[in-house]
């Protein structure tokens, strides 16, 4: 599973300088604030908040990688520990 991730913990730094990178290009663009033709605003607005969402999913790729979160069944997995310890009933499959 390290060959297809790129290894441990190096795709982890990686996940985490592409989440801080974007966040400051959105924070330096957002106080930047407004600059040349107001017809391109919308545009502008729009790769703002692409930035910020992008560090946001960064960021959240980053946490679940650390947690030993690789894929959707480890995901599964997880949630069916939560709802276990938190005494909830297990979910019915609908096939």
């Amino acid at each position: 599973m390290d060959e297809a991730t790129g290894g441990g913990s190096k795709i982890q730094w990686l996940w985490g300088v592409a989440s801080a990178a974007q966040m400051g290009l959105g924070v330096r663009s957002y106080i930047k604030g407004h600059a040349g033709d107001s017809c391109l605003m919308p545009l502008k607005a729009f790769t703002v908040a692409s930035l910020f969402i992008g560090s946001a999913a960064s960021a959240s790729v980053l946490v679940l990688q650390a947690n030993g979160i690789h894929g959707v069944d480890d995901l599964i997995e997880a949630g069916a520990n939560l709802r276990a310890k938190l005494g909830l009933r297990p979910r019915t499959q609908n096939k």
